[in-house]
């Protein structure tokens, strides 16, 4: 199975390396847009999926890393520059709303995250002389490496691409070590986490700090990919659908970020031909999805593989009982 999984994912880079080349240029720019996505929603899922917090913020961190690379980027720094920074002060802002973690939880803790997007987002419209206000910041440039310009789509595609496998490999990493099964056990169960010698204090700090440098990574190649920037992308509604994203995908799962992106982002634009519909179409399949799949797209191979084993368990019984049937019938 696990050699399965291998070769699916090998094949699946493969498929993200050679399809974007044969698309127009809205299709790789669409690509890109899906895979920036699946950045953001990869830092979200271990905050949510793994380590069980409940987040509705995550479009503030999204913008906090587009407007720090595109403000270091107007005042005459690097692009290189400006996304390190993005992700270190998205840890650190991260690192401060994890704190509400540490005193609420589930649907209070949503409402804590749901005022710090909207907090930022003021911030975001209200400080023109920052931010730019509703006005925004305009011609955003795309990088440059070792004379390789990144100016045209495929090329930036391929960057986004790269970035976004390397952190896959980080975050895979992670989750195979023994923080990953730390944060596992604080979703599962905090007391019990605990009382097994886990630091859930430091752990819950951490799940924040690392899911919002994820989204500061995302948002500043947002910035370079869209070149302009204002605040209506990181509202609380921008938080949501984040949230939904990874919620379709499978929270929990690795590759869930994949799916719901893709759900989030591609599915909408495919969407396009029922026209004013579409949204009602796209909104409909999303509630019959969590109906049927309340765990996500990732969950039908264990839904499946649970109505098998409950088959074959009603099978045994069955036979077992018809066995005994028979055998009382001869004594």
């Amino acid at each position: 199975m696990k050699k399965l999984g291998f070769l699916l994912g090998l094949a699946g880079l493969a498929a993200m390396v050679v399809v974007p080349g044969l698309l127009k240029s809205h299709g790789i720019y669409l690509f890109t847009y899906w895979l920036i996505y699946v950045i953001a929603t990869m830092g979200l899922n271990l905050t949510v999926g793994y380590a069980g917090q409940k987040s509705l913020g995550h479009a503030a961190f999204f913008g906090i890393g587009a407007y720090t690379v595109a403000i270091m980027m107007q005042a005459g720094y690097s692009f290189w520059l400006g996304l390190p920074l993005a992700a270190v002060g998205c840890f650190a802002v991260g690192l401060v709303l994890g704190f509400p973690a540490l005193r609420v939880q589930t649907i209070y803790l949503a409402f804590a995250t749901l005022g710090f997007n909207t907090a930022v987002w003021l911030v975001m419209r209200n400080e023109e002389w920052l931010t730019g206000g509703t006005f925004g910041i305009n011609n955003i440039a795309r990088p440059q490496a070792l004379g390789v310009s990144f100016d045209g789509n495929l090329n930036y595609y391929y960057l986004v691409l790269g970035i976004a496998v390397l952190l896959s490999v980080l975050l895979w990493g992670l989750l195979r070590s023994p923080w990953g099964k730390a944060f596992t056990a604080l979703r599962d169960n905090p007391i019990r986490a605990e009382s097994l010698g886990v630091d859930i204090r430091s752990y819950t700090l951490l799940s924040f700090a690392i899911g919002a440098a994820y989204a500061g990574v995302a948002g500043g190649l947002f910035g370079s990919l869209v070149q302009f920037i204002d605040p209506a992308p990181f509202t609380v509604e921008a938080s949501i659908m984040m949230y939904l994203m990874v919620v379709v995908g499978g929270s929990g799962y690795f590759l869930g970020p994949l799916l719901g992106a893709a759900v989030g982002v591609i599915l909408p634009e495919w969407l396009r031909f029922a026209q004013a519909w579409y949204l009602f179409v796209f909104g409909t399949a999303v509630v019959m999805l969590m109906i049927w799949l309340p765990d996500g797209l990732l969950s039908l191979p264990d839904v499946l593989r649970a109505k098998r084993q409950s088959r074959e368990a009603s099978a045994a019984r069955a036979a077992s009982a018809n066995q005994r049937s028979a055998e009382g019938a001869k004594a």
